[in-house]
């Protein structure tokens, strides 16, 4: 198993980074009303409630629901990064490190997809300065498979006019799996991982 493929299972017990554990539980609930109704339709008492809790004991570990909102997309891109980081830095050639890249992105965005639709789709929800926090993410994230797609060119693996569109494309393609996929279709996230994996080197090799 590769590192960006370690870094994608690494979570056993999610949101196992926050703590005390009723701020966790008001931050699970938190995203399961959030996928579901959005963040607009969905009130602190709403969260309160999914989480056994009153609407008071929320404002003990939350000022506000914005604030929710940004724990949640903080932690989830911070672990977007990670994993395509782990990629951008691991051994061999472009190819298998996009590859890696793909897969193991994928497959974080099929296993975690409620909370990946909430991470990748109300950042227009968030206040000035945290959204301008997350986009500094997203950039980084970017620059992480640009590195790979750009390394790729050099050495003659790829052939890439666009590489900045090429960049957003991959990364778009991963990031859609988190609307559509579902633990009742036929095909696994591992499954999903390795097809997407698979689209993206054709899309880019000689």
């Amino acid at each position: 198993m590769s590192t960006a493929e370690e870094m994608a299972d690494g979570e056993d017990v999610p949101w196992s980074e926050v703590t005390p554990e009723a701020a966790r539980r008001l931050l699970v609930a938190a995203v399961e009303a959030f996928a579901e109704r959005g963040y607009h339709a969905t009130t602190t008492r709403d969260i309160a409630g999914r989480a056994g809790m009153s609407p008071a004991a929320l404002y003990i570990h939350y000022k506000t629901k914005e604030e929710l909102l940004h724990r949640i997309s903080r932690i989830g891109h911070d672990k977007a990064l990670e994993i395509l980081e782990a990629a951008a830095d691991g051994p061999g050639s472009a190819a298998e490190r996009l590859a890696d890249a793909v897969r193991s992105f994928v497959r974080w965005h099929a296993e975690r997809h409620t909370t990946a639709r909430v991470v990748q789709y109300e950042l227009d929800a968030l206040g000035a300065e945290h959204r301008s926090e997350i986009v500094e993410l997203r950039r980084r994230s970017d620059a992480a498979v640009r590195r790979i797609i750009n390394d790729g060119v050099r050495s003659g693996e790829f052939d890439v006019p666009d590489v900045p569109g090429t960049t957003l494309a991959v990364l778009s393609l991963c990031i859609d799996v988190a609307r559509w996929f579902s633990t009742e279709g036929r095909r696994t996230p591992d499954e999903v991982g390795a097809l997407y994996a698979g689209l993206v080197l054709r899309m880019v090799t000689v």
